[in-house]
């Protein structure tokens, strides 16, 4: 869909945008730390499938900034919104690095992830207040974006009055041509 973006300024991790979320998808913060995602992570060189959760339909949970993932997960799953799918280019340095992670990944390994951001969770024991911050913050961009909307459509509105107008005269002036010439010719 775009192109890769350099999330880490050095190349290690690239993402490319494969669907776009809606415009008022939630997005991972402090007070929605946990995320859900299906995956599928394939090896740069080659495209063999290494792990997925596409195959069972599971999902992946984890809570971003831990250290629970690799680090590549944690720098491009904050860019993403839910419903987003993305496409993650891992360095080995943001991945398993030199070590690898036997079996499955060997030593210095490059890996593509394609990622779906399925949704963002309070952390358990998390004040429901933050939660309800948040729903707030974002009922209250929806109603902006509405506004907005509103205010683009009216002055849509006026544009198209305001050239039917203009097409009005200049009808009239040309039938007003019409009728001088008449009868003036033998």
């Amino acid at each position: 869909m775009g192109d890769a973006i350099d999330l880490t300024g050095d190349g290690g991790v690239m993402k490319k945008i494969v669907r776009r979320s809606k415009p008022d998808a939630i997005a991972p913060s402090e007070s929605l730390p946990l995320v859900d995602v299906h995956y599928e992570g394939t090896f740069a060189d080659t495209g063999e499938v290494f792990d997925t959760t596409r195959e069972d339909n599971t999902i992946f949970s984890f809570e971003i900034g831990t250290g629970s993932v690799i680090k590549a997960w944690d720098v491009a799953l904050r860019t993403m919104k839910v419903g987003e799918v993305a496409v993650i280019t891992c360095k080995p340095e943001y991945a398993y690095g030199s070590a690898g992670s036997p079996p499955d990944i060997p030593p210095d390994a490059t890996l593509v992830f394609e990622v779906e951001l399925v949704a963002c969770r309070p952390r358990r024991g998390s004040s429901v207040s933050s939660v309800s911050d948040e729903r707030a913050r974002l009922e209250e961009l929806k109603k902006q974006r509405e506004m907005a909307a509103a205010s683009k459509e009216e002055e849509k509105k006026k544009r198209e009055e305001a050239k039917a107008a203009a097409a009005a005269r200049i009808q009239a002036k040309l039938e007003a041509k019409k009728g001088k010439g008449k009868g003036k010719a033998k």
